[in-house]
């Protein structure tokens, strides 16, 4: 049968990350595709005491009935705290909304927001996710030039938005994915102010801002908002663990009206059990030292693949130096191609993911996007050196 297929979804291929997955789904494979957090920081030992406490007490059957879409209210209340950390201040539980993960906030905002062919802005290089989220609601995706260590062009954001017009600007404010680069407190007011003046809903994605392993912490850009038009989405898919899928959206209560009637379309609710252990999690202060135990294991294998990567990648391999996250960019400055390098490296049993599934116009076929949280001290160090003898040229 001939299958007619959505014009939304006809021409639409699969997120490369989830397709690298098939293929690094091996226990020889060393993969620094992904963006999974470290095993050893996944906490086996709370969440079991927190499930097991939530389904012997008396509220046990509401948490695996039916929820309200807006969130589970423990939680709601919580994050009103939890968000004065980046800023966040005088908000009520109108302005808040619980997500499944701080993908769905994405796709939410977009879907309040985009019809087919409006414009949206996005950093140059960004999160594949959100390109491919724009490309589902038949967006036009404009690439925001990004060549310095504090993110993107500010004058070049500026010219876009007079240019395109765009509905839409995303951004991920730290430790950006793919390049692990975090906006300067100047360019996040900037963005306020400028968005705001065009009249740009702004998407700021931060669920890497806790995973900070040198200098200091900044405030979201939607701390400066003055006009309503920030939405800010942030996750514990990194800090607790990626398959609770709970995460957050803040704005204006007339935008969380709007994106809460679209997730009613979607999926109903957040699973209430996974919100209930989350509020467990910062309701008992335990998030925050969990946080504190991880970030040296993160920081030792950031730093080990930092230094496999100055002794071992060739010269014209030039990469960031990211202050936390989970991610290094690195760009072979002689224009080799991750591209055409990518199946002898899986043959080399190490994947990565190729730059230009990054990029709104498709460039960067000579960078690679390296994930160093979940490869263990080892396969670091033996993974770099195999992605240095395929670039190298030592592997035929």
């Amino acid at each position: 049968m001939q299958y007619n297929f959505s014009d939304r979804l006809k021409n639409l291929s699969g997120n490369a990350i989830r397709e690298i997955f098939k293929l690094v789904n091996k226990p020889d494979m060393i993969s620094f595709a992904g963006g999974l957090p470290a095993t050893q920081c996944l906490p086996v030992q709370f969440i079991n005491e927190f499930a097991d406490q939530l389904l012997k007490g008396e509220n046990a059957c509401s948490l695996l009935q039916y929820g309200e879409t807006e969130g589970y209210m423990p939680l709601r209340h919580a994050i009103i705290d939890y968000v004065k950390r980046v800023g966040i201040n005088d908000i009520d539980i109108n302005n808040v909304l619980i997500v499944s993960g701080g993908q769905q906030g994405i796709d939410l905002s977009f879907k309040a927001f985009i019809n087919k062919g409006d414009y949206i802005l996005v950093e140059n290089p960004t999160y594949l996710a959100a390109l491919h989220i724009a490309k589902m609601y038949q967006a036009n995706v404009i690439g925001v030039d990004s060549p310095d260590d504090d993110g993107i062009d500010i004058d070049d954001l500026e010219y876009k938005i007079k240019k395109y017009n765009p509905k839409v600007f995303y951004i991920v404010s730290n430790f950006s994915n793919p390049t692990g680069k975090t906006l300067s407190l100047e360019k996040r007011k900037q963005i306020a102010y400028i968005t705001a003046k065009y009249n740009v809903i702004t998407v700021e994605d931060d669920p890497y801002r806790e995973l900070r392993y040198s200098g200091e912490h900044l405030p979201s850009i939607k701390s400066f908002d003055k006009a309503g038009n920030v939405i800010y989405v942030s996750s514990f898919s990194k800090l607790i663990s990626p398959s609770l899928r709970v995460g957050i959206a803040i704005a204006d209560k007339n935008i969380i009206a709007k994106l809460t009637i679209g997730k009613q379309g979607t999926d109903v609710h957040t699973v209430t059990l996974s919100q209930a252990i989350a509020e467990k999690f910062l309701s008992g202060n335990y998030l925050f030292p969990h946080i504190e135990k991880s970030i040296p294991l993160y920081r030792e294998k950031r730093d080990l693949m930092i230094s496999s990567i100055k002794q071992y990648m060739p010269p014209y391999f030039k990469h960031t130096m990211p202050q936390g996250g989970l991610f290094i960019w690195g760009e072979f400055t002689n224009g080799a191609s991750a591209v055409k390098n990518f199946n002898k490296a899986i043959e080399n049993k190490v994947a990565y993911v190729c730059g230009c599934d990054f990029f709104a116009d498709g460039k960067g076929e000579n960078c690679i996007r390296l994930n160093f949280s979940n490869a263990s001290s080892e396969n670091i160090v033996r993974g770099i050196k195999k992605l240095a003898a395929v670039f190298n040229g030592d592997i035929k």
